[in-house]
């Protein structure tokens, strides 16, 4: 792991002793994405083509269609435009 840090110039996130949560968020994140998107087994061919696939998962399925039991059921861009609504 390590070695990937270093290579990537990625600055690694560490919790806090004694706080299983800090990172709680970041673990939800990426179990969604492993089970809700299909990866292809050699990974993608280049950034770009990652970056297309996760706009479409986040800006047309995440934030758009998956309801989310935390926003009583709904999915985050109508829960906002609710909050907005009533707090604009």
């Amino acid at each position: 792991m390590k070695l990937l840090v270093k290579t990537f110039k990625l600055r690694q996130s560490m919790s806090r002793a004694d706080d299983p949560y800090d990172n709680a968020w970041a673990e939800s994140l990426w179990s969604r994405l492993k089970a809700e998107l299909e990866i292809p087994k050699g990974g993608y061919s280049n950034l770009a083509a990652l970056r297309s696939v996760l706009f479409e998962y986040i800006d047309g399925y995440y934030n758009t269609r998956r309801l989310h039991s935390s926003l009583n059921y709904r999915n985050p861009a109508a829960f906002g435009a609710d909050y907005y609504r009533k707090t604009g």
